[in-house]
C-alpha cells in the first residue's frame, strides 16, 4: 500500500519585498546614481512518496498488497503429492515428507521520492504469523530487491528492525527518486503445525 507523507509538494511562495532607496539631488551637470534593494525569500516544503504495490506517483494506493505462500507436501516413497481427501492412499515410506513453496503476488513495485535528503527504510511487525496459538517468526519472509539503490529492509521477529538507505538520484543525495521490485520469499527452514497463518508488516520511509 502507497503512502504519502506530505502532499504539498514543492511550493515556492514570496513575500511582500522590502525595499530601501536613495535620492541625490545636486547641480544640473553632475552626474547622478541612486539604488533601490529588493529582499526575496523562496520557501520549498519538503515531501515523501512511498509506496509498496498500486498506485504511482503523485497518487497513492488504495489497498493493502497481500503475498501468500502455499506449502504442498510431497511424501517419499515414490514421492508423489497426496490427493486433497480422507483415506487417501499413498505410497510412503515413513520418511519425514518435503514442502513444496508456491507463492502467489510475491513480487510488488516500489517507488520511493523525496527531496528531503537521506531517505531510510524500516520494517515494522505489526502482527505476528499466527494460527491460533502457533506461530512463525516474520524473519522467515525475506525481501530481494531488483535495484540495490533501492534495497529493502529486513523483516524482524518483533518491534521494528534496522534501517537501509535509499541512494539518491541527484543533488549530493538530497533528491530521489527510485523505483524496484521487492520480490517476497518463505525460507520454509523448519517443520510447522498446518493451518493458515496471517501476519502483517509495515514498511516505514523517513528523510531527516
Amino acid at each position: 500500500m502507497a503512502t504519502l507523507a506530505c502532499a504539498a509538494g514543492i511550493a515556492a511562495t514570496m513575500p511582500a519585498a522590502q525595499a530601501d532607496s536613495s535620492t541625490s539631488a545636486t547641480s544640473a551637470n553632475v552626474p547622478r546614481s541612486t539604488q533601490a534593494s529588493l529582499d526575496f525569500t523562496i520557501g520549498i516544503q519538503k515531501f515523501i512518496f512511498f509506496r509498496i504495490g498500486d498506485g504511482n506517483f503523485p497518487n497513492p494506493g488504495g489497498t493493502t498488497g497481500t503475498v501468500t505462500f502455499t506449502l504442498t507436501p510431497s511424501i517419499p516413497g515414490v514421492p508423489n503429492t497426496p490427493a486433497a481427501g480422507n483415506n487417501t492412499a499413498v505410497n510412503w515410506s515413513g520418511g519425514a515428507p518435503s514442502f513444496a513453496v508456491t507463492p502467489n503476488g510475491n513480487v510488488l513495485p516500489v517507488e520511493v521520492r523525496s527531496n528531503a535528503g537521506q531517505v531510510t527504510l524500516r520494517a515494522t511487525a505489526t502482527a505476528p504469523l499466527a494460527s491460533g496459538a502457533n506461530t512463525i517468526p516474520l524473519s522467515e519472509i525475506t525481501i530481494a530487491s531488483s535495484d540495490a539503490n533501492l534495497p529493502a529492509p529486513a523483516i524482524p521477529n518483533t518491534s521494528t528492525g534496522s534501517a537501509v538507505n535509499v541512494v539518491g538520484t541527484s543533488f549530493n543525495n538530497l533528491v530521489t527518486q527510485r523505483n524496484a521490485n521487492w520480490t517476497f520469499s518463505y525460507l520454509n527452514s523448519a517443520s510447522r503445525v498446518a493451518g493458515t497463518y496471517n501476519g502483517t508488516v509495515t514498511f516505514t520511509a523517513s528523510t531527516p
